[in-house]
């Protein structure tokens, strides 16, 4: 299933073996209810019940953390390569 609002939205794919999860205020499908929750906060942030909102967050935090954990992870990598790259160099010449 696939929606596109050519305006703003992004377009937005579900998997055709997963149940779509839906938001109830425009219609557009997720793949799971962390995205749902995280659109829910970003797009309809006014109309949020309490139960929406501590999911929200969560699933917030949880992109936070994750986006974190990518960041010192590719971090390494570049130090290492470098580290490589000035070992090599002291190698060969």
């Amino acid at each position: 299933m696939i929606v596109t609002d050519t305006d703003t939205e992004p377009e937005t794919e579900v998997p055709p073996d997963a149940t779509p999860h839906v938001c109830d205020r425009c219609g557009r499908p997720f793949a799971d209810e962390q995205h749902l929750a995280l659109h829910r906060g970003l797009a309809h942030a006014a109309s949020l019940s309490e139960a929406e909102r501590q999911a929200y967050e969560s699933a917030h935090e949880s992109e936070v953390e994750g986006l974190r954990r990518y960041r010192l992870l590719a971090l390494a990598g570049v130090v290492a390569i470098y580290f490589g790259f000035l070992l090599t160099y002291a190698v060969v010449t």
